[in-house]
């Protein structure tokens, strides 16, 4: 309980319930979309940079398991997320996949959040996980691609072809940043990274909030359509995340992350991308409903990851470091 209230009241989620607050009262507050992108890249960079500074530092030994284990995931999350969409979810092969896929990836946002839950725990995390999310973004969409490909349609699902949409993912600003900042990080070291350390590690909490401030009016706006996504869904909406946050974060303690870093990891494993995974399914499934995959992936999980879910999995990975 004390984790969850320390997680409701930090100035990341608060700046989140802000920002929904204000469409709520129809406040005519709004960040431009050319300070929105800029705030993005500044976001995604400076998460590279920093992955790869401490990635300079970090033994290959001790990558391989936690590597190892996001691939795992990163293929196993999808095919459950499937399997239930279909299932319980009801939703045909097309949607269940794009939806699936949006699970199977992983948000950069609540990335971050989790990386500040972890600070305000008083609990370290492994340096090297900002490599992980670039891990982790690829294989989950691919394999929803693939599942949502009807097997009569020639393997395009009426979309571009698979290649595309892999390319779209990986030259995307989300996945290009990461990895290009996590190189510009690993090569220069913590020597030289002090020289721009004033301008990418002392303002990126403050970056945030005006980030999540904005993704809080956003999440307000699909609010609304929850209605038209049905009970069901809004239940896979939770299950999801909560299955597969939990799951994330017993595979990061196998892995021998520390208890701070199984967190972050369950919080990535459960998170759903509105980022990287709309733009591939735009193109590879342009017969999918945004309605479905975006309300569930933007309204639905990443609220709940926010306020209940990160706190959960922290609790989680204590317990599991004092087993």
């Amino acid at each position: 309980m004390d984790l969850l209230l320390q997680n409701l009241i930090s100035p990341v989620v608060l700046a989140f319930l802000l920002g929904m607050v204000a469409r709520w009262v129809k406040s005519d507050l709004e960040i431009p979309a050319a300070i929105y992108q800029a705030l993005s890249i500044y976001l995604l960079f400076a998460i590279g940079l920093k992955g790869g500074v401490a990635l300079s530092q970090t033994p290959i030994a001790n990558l391989l398991g936690p590597l190892g284990m996001t691939l795992l995931l990163g293929v196993v999350t999808p095919f459950s997320a499937f399997m239930l969409l279909s299932t319980f979810g009801r939703l045909d092969r097309i949607d269940a996949g794009a939806t699936a896929a949006h699970y199977g990836s992983v948000s950069a946002v609540t990335f971050l959040a989790a990386l500040e839950a972890v600070k305000i725990a008083n609990l370290e995390a492994d340096g090297f996980l900002p490599a992980l999310v670039a891990v982790l973004e690829v294989p989950g969409i691919i394999v929803g691609l693939l599942l949502a490909r009807p097997r009569s349609s020639g393997g395009n699902a009426g979309g571009a072809t698979l290649r595309e949409a892999v390319h779209e993912v990986v030259a995307g600003k989300s996945i290009f940043l990461l990895i290009g900042g996590t190189v510009i990080g690993a090569l220069s070291g913590p020597a030289k990274f002090e020289s721009v350390a004033p301008f990418f590690a002392a303002p990126f909490k403050g970056a945030l909030c005006l980030f999540l401030l904005e993704l809080g009016m956003v999440a307000a706006k699909r609010l609304g359509d929850l209605r038209e996504a049905g009970w069901r869904l809004i239940v896979c909406g939770i299950v999801l995340p909560l299955v597969h946050g939990l799951l994330g974060t017993l595979g990061g303690h196998f892995a021998g992350m520390t208890p701070g870093g199984a967190a972050v990891l369950g919080a990535m494993v459960g998170s759903a991308s509105y980022i990287a995974a709309p733009a591939a399914v735009r193109i590879a499934l342009p017969q999918a409903s945004p309605g479905i995959y975006l309300t569930l992936a933007l309204g639905v999980t990443f609220p709940f990851n926010l306020s209940i879910g990160i706190p959960l999995f922290l609790a989680f990975a204590k317990y599991l470091a004092k087993m």
